[in-house]
């Protein structure tokens, strides 16, 4: 008997390192992440609450506080992949990538340098029991409003901002006017 098994259910236990092929513009390095979410219960096309909607945070790997999955943004692959890559390496997660919420420049907490983080929203449709980081990492589903407590990045919060108020369809001044912080519009994926 032979078993064929598709090539979309397979997942390498392993995590891609090293910097090699890592993006960087004007010396900065490009990183990408997601926000994984899934609503509690019923419709999934209105929001009436935001309580209504989870999000899936990790722990840092240094075990200092929790976060969004995010990491380096590599040559073979576009934008929306490399968040898809990091968000299943790191929080064993998939599902479908929104549009891109925004564009954030940050100081790296262990390097004294600058980079540029670009965060997706992620719709989940698949946890998985195995996951490369899943011995380095925790990954818990929370509430907004507890992800907002815990989230240790100022801009990963403002992204969850962004995403809270996409889904109740609601603009913000920060989204008309722009951040300090955040370039762009977050509408677009380039």
């Amino acid at each position: 008997m032979v078993a064929l098994v598709s090539q979309d259910n397979v997942v390498a236990l392993v995590s891609r390192t090293g910097r090699e092929l890592q993006r960087y513009r004007k010396g900065r390095r490009q990183v990408v992440g997601c926000i994984p979410y899934r609503y509690k219960i019923g419709d999934q096309t209105s929001l009436e609450a935001q309580e209504e909607l989870e999000v899936l945070v990790i722990s840092s790997q240094k075990g200092k506080g929790m976060l969004f999955p995010k990491g380096g943004w590599e040559l073979d692959e576009s934008k929306k992949e490399a968040a898809l890559r990091e968000t299943m390496e790191e929080a064993g997660v998939r599902g479908t990538v929104e549009g891109k919420l925004g564009k954030w420049s940050f100081k790296s907490k262990t390097h004294d340098t600058f980079y540029e983080g670009y965060m997706f929203p992620l719709l989940v449709q698949e946890q998985l029991e195995f996951w490369p980081e899943q011995n380095v990492r925790q990954r818990i589903w929370m509430s907004v409003s507890e992800a907002r407590e815990v989230c240790q990045h100022w801009w990963m919060k403002e992204a969850l901002e962004r995403l809270v108020n996409r889904k109740l369809g609601r603009v913000t001044q920060i989204e008309i006017v722009g951040s300090i912080h955040c370039i762009g519009d977050g509408n677009s994926d380039l």
